[in-house]
């Protein structure tokens, strides 16, 4: 499997100092070119003037917490958009389905070992490796793949997508008419490092949904879904 380049920047934001050096220097010592930010607003401005390929950023913050943080980069149209992984000690369902429509990407729990916290970082970065796919679907509105920018176009109009959103577009786009099943998904899109319900799939199925019609992707009722060429 292809190992992602050490020298990605990686921007760290948590309001507990002893979070960010333990973490700063672990990343460090494997090559990554890291940054670090106490809360969430100078997250949002390292990150748009870093434009950082992963961010690790705590949920529980003063100011602005960090689904508030993670919903203000999504939303804006300048920033290159990173991999999101928040950084919690809760395990609620609830609290991970809120990250998730936020636009987060995964969680990772704290207590944080070292090890897993390399080989979480090095999994969640090789997804930036995947190969651009584009679809010009005939007969149907003009849509396109943007990998590189993270955007889909359709019919002339421009929509960014959080990176999660984004791949489970671009893996059931890649080959039009395959069925993916959920678990195909959660382990091609979410990697099987990660712990997550299938409610997860149906809530970035229904984002996608929102933005780009219902007709693009179809329900298999009992196995997952495809991308439709009709």
């Amino acid at each position: 499997m292809k190992q992602p380049t050490k020298g990605h920047t990686l921007l760290l934001i948590d309001d507990e100092q002893d979070i960010l050096e333990f973490l700063s220097y672990n990343l460090k010592k494997e090559g990554f070119t890291v940054f670090t930010a106490s809360n969430g607003e100078e997250g949002v401005r390292l990150t748009q003037q870093l434009h950082p390929s992963l961010i690790l950023l705590d949920v529980m913050m003063p100011k602005m917490d960090g689904i508030e943080t993670c919903q203000v980069i999504r939303k804006d149209l300048n920033i290159t958009q990173p991999i999101i992984a928040f950084l919690t000690s809760r395990a609620e369902d609830y609290s991970q389905i809120a990250g998730f429509e936020a636009g987060g990407d995964d969680y990772i729990t704290k207590p944080i070992r070292p090890r897993l916290l390399i080989s979480k970082v090095e999994s969640l970065l090789r997804r930036l490796d995947r190969p651009v796919e584009n679809v010009n679907a005939e007969g149907r509105k003009f849509f396109k793949i943007d990998r590189d920018r993270f955007t889909v176009e359709l019919d002339g109009v421009v929509m960014l997508f959080p990176k999660k959103e984004f791949e489970l577009l671009e893996l059931l786009a890649s080959r039009p008419g395959k069925v993916y099943t959920r678990e195909q998904i959660l382990n091609i899109v979410w990697g099987n490092e990660t712990i997550v319900g299938e409610r997860t799939i149906d809530v970035h199925i229904r984002k996608l949904r929102e933005k780009l019609g219902d007709s693009y992707i179809r329900t298999i009722k009992g196995v997952g879904y495809t991308f439709s060429e009709q």
